[in-house]
């Protein structure tokens, strides 16, 4: 039965995604997916599923329309079809449309939760949101899936007078119109807060720091393009004691990984545990010797040999093939 799974595949670690998520993934007939969907995290998908990226994560309301009949369309020809979405689909993002138009449509669909980006991209920095005596509220602030890029219209004081944490999704053209409306509406200026880029991935990166310090350093740096989250509140301070993430041994480092695609997954896991960014470029490929004559002849003679060297596991896992045929023949 064609059936459109709402998928939230987190906030980019392809590792984030949920047992459910993966499950549905991993059954689809076509994968609809943002840009910001990790490409690692598609080899859940079936090699032979149909795979399309529909662009940002937010849209403009021609390109979400256009997604949303994509979506019915797909269904409709008897697919099986996994929309993935960045973070958490009913979470800043347009999942709650594309959920009501497949609900109008008469197309079966479920929502399969991720992990929202205001969430879990503080705890990968080191920041809990909720710590005893760092408040009683977590705000979750809009900033930049607005299709004119302005700055959200809030009560910027009332939520200065919460005395809570304050996290926003910020694209890169309202970073500094946020910062500056807390500080502009009471928002204390030497209060701790924290600037996340690129959180979850090998790549990510935080800038901590008062108020009036981040002020500063948007205010030097204007061009950088890169979406992040803001997070202030007093349990911004503790990410010097909780960081975690951003201090493993490899943290920051890119490794070329060159071997066969099928035997680098170990090598890939180890690299990533430790902080790595693992670039996977195969440059070998494992073949069965051309004239395996002189294979089998060292394997049918083993025993008159005092010392056999191998130079890999793939020259291990031939000679014993050849070995063990060879005994058994």
């Amino acid at each position: 039965m064609s059936t459109v799974y709402l998928i939230g595949a987190g906030p980019g670690d392809p590792g984030l995604i949920t047992v459910r998520g993966r499950e549905c993934l991993e059954a689809a007939d076509v994968v609809l997916y943002d840009h910001l969907v990790p490409a690692r995290l598609l080899r859940y998908a079936r090699a032979d599923a149909e795979k399309i990226d529909v662009g940002v994560a937010s849209p403009q309301t021609a390109e979400q329309d256009a997604i949303c009949y994509l979506l019915v369309e797909k269904a409709r020809e008897g697919k099986v079809v996994a929309r993935l979405k960045w973070g958490d689909p009913f979470v800043f993002d347009r999942g709650g449309e594309e959920a009501l138009f497949l609900h109008e449509n008469g197309v079966a669909f479920e929502v399969v939760p991720g992990l929202a980006a205001g969430l879990a991209v503080p705890a990968y920095a080191g920041v809990p949101v909720t710590y005893p005596g760092g408040g009683d509220t977590i705000t979750l602030v809009r900033g930049y899936e607005d299709e004119n890029r302005t700055p959200p219209d809030i009560d910027w004081a009332s939520l200065a007078r919460l005395d809570g944490t304050i996290v926003c999704y910020a694209g890169s053209q309202q970073l500094l119109r946020l910062v500056e409306s807390l500080v502009a509406n009471g928002w204390p200026p030497d209060s701790q807060a924290a600037i996340i880029y690129s959180g979850t991935l090998p790549s990510q990166e935080t800038i901590a720091g008062s108020v009036k310090e981040l002020l500063d350093i948007i205010r030097e740096h204007p061009r950088r393009k890169d979406p992040a989250i803001l997070v202030a509140g007093r349990v911004t301070g503790l990410r010097e004691h909780l960081r975690w993430f951003d201090s493993r041994p490899l943290f920051g480092k890119r490794v070329l990984v060159t071997r066969p695609r099928e035997q680098a997954a170990e090598l890939v896991e180890r690299l990533e545990a430790m902080g790595a960014e693992a670039i996977e470029a195969p440059m070998i490929r494992i073949m069965p010797p051309h004239d395996p004559d002189p294979l089998l002849r060292a394997a049918a003679n083993a025993s008159a040999f005092d010392w056999i060297v191998f130079t890999s596991a793939n020259a291990v896992e031939s000679f014993m093939t050849a070995f063990l045929d060879g005994t058994r023949s």
